[in-house]
């Protein structure tokens, strides 16, 4: 783990007048980055189109304006000593419309790279001579005539949009080029890559962080399992992870952050297949899903990093002090029993759970897939949290 000192052009908390910091999106993600940077001392604006959002409810200042309203960007940039975003799909001509007025981390040219597939996978490629890591072999679709040109080689395989796709959305497994005519139709032609799926033994992602100065941090790998495409736990340490499967992981991560030129958080993700070979999947310039377990589990968590981060202060502490097993929470659980009006489950119960953390998102509209909030379960050792997420999945009525 590297250290780093404070930057010349660090934005340091102040009281009078405050020190303002900007985040674009205002879901959960914003929330606790919003937390994280209150706790420091900073004030918080965010810039949402939504005016009853998770990040909102929390900020100093709430812009309810859409990511390109120019207005919005001037008062944000006006305002605001840096800013983040927190989600990849804010519009990478904002970010640079913001940038000619403050900091902003990470920088509309790396997130560009993160909102299109194809972009990313090359990107990947050129790490992989450093990094040793590859993306899975793909070919782009266009058109409609790109499908006959498939090598036989890529089926089975999943089709995905290019753009904007996100907890399994825009994707469709297919088994043929007949299969990809008919995804490809539904899709509307919007452009597509092709993925060949291998043989996985299981999923693992990788938070990093990297500061103005150049210096960077690695969070111990995370072991994920996805349900429908949503994550559904994360488990650090990963009970399958070796050593060398770690070091490798964390390596390229690095490789790629550096590569990038990036400043914040960015996570990682990796298939890891079962001959122990490691594939790089995509990666989210921004906190991430999998990384929610340092917020209880780490020094430093992966909120106060990119505040750290992007007011180019020094980086914070990644290591882990308690093992931790980390749950979604979705919509689901408030319509267990058939009900058909949701019910709010029973959150005294589940904090009566040892080494149970419970976040919830401030969201009032539970629905099916949509995630509500999470909890993580820390202990000294690794199968003590597993059991006691064990006992909460029983306790909710979750499939474990």
């Amino acid at each position: 783990m590297s250290t780093s000192t404070p930057s010349e052009n660090s934005c340091k908390p102040t009281a009078l007048p405050s020190t303002w910091l900007g985040v674009m999106g205002g879901g959960q993600l914003g929330r606790m980055f919003t937390h994280a940077a209150q706790a420091m001392g900073y004030k918080v604006a965010v810039l949402e189109p939504s005016s009853d959002c998770p990040a909102g409810h929390a900020a100093d200042h709430l812009l309810a304006a859409t990511y390109t309203d120019a207005n919005a960007l001037s008062e944000l940039g006006a305002q605001c000593a840096a800013v983040t975003t927190e989600f990849e799909n804010v519009p990478a001509e904002s970010l640079s419309t913001l940038a000619a007025h403050t900091f902003v981390a990470p920088t509309a040219a790396c997130v560009s790279i993160a909102q299109d597939r194809l972009a990313e996978k090359k990107f990947f490629t050129e790490c992989a001579q450093a990094s040793g890591v590859l993306p899975a072999p793909h070919q782009r679709i266009a058109v409609a005539a790109d499908i006959d040109a498939l090598p036989d080689s890529l089926f089975p395989g999943i089709l995905k949009t290019v753009r904007l796709g996100y907890d399994g959305k825009g994707q469709v497994r297919v088994t043929s080029k007949e299969d990809v005519r008919i995804a490809f139709e539904r899709m509307n032609h919007v452009e597509c890559v092709l993925e060949k799926m291998l043989p996985l033994a299981y999923e693992v992602s990788v938070l990093a962080a990297r500061g103005a100065d150049g210096q960077a941090v690695v969070y111990p790998i995370a072991e994920n399992v996805h349900r429908d495409g949503i994550l559904f736990t994360t488990t650090v340490p990963g009970p399958n992870v070796s050593n060398d499967c770690a070091k490798r992981a964390q390596a390229a991560a690095l490789e790629i952050i550096h590569r990038l030129g990036y400043v914040g958080v960015l996570c990682v993700e990796f298939f890891v297949l079962s001959d122990g070979s490691l594939v790089v999947n995509e990666m989210a310039p921004r906190p991430h899903n999998s990384g929610h377990y340092t917020m209880d589990a780490c020094i430093t968590s992966q909120f106060a990093q990119q505040v750290r981060a992007m007011a180019r202060l020094p980086l914070g502490d990644a290591r882990q002090h308690s093992s931790a097993v980390m749950l979604n929470l979705l919509g689901d659980l408030w319509f267990t029993n058939n009900s058909q009006h949701p019910i709010e489950p029973a959150w005294d119960e589940l904090l009566a759970i040892k080494g149970a953390n419970l976040h919830l998102y401030g969201k009032d509209d539970p629905r099916p897939g949509r995630k509500m909030g999470h909890v993580t379960f820390v202990a000294e050792h690794l199968a003590e949290a597993q059991k006691q997420c064990l006992a909460a999945c029983q306790l909710l009525g979750i499939q474990a």
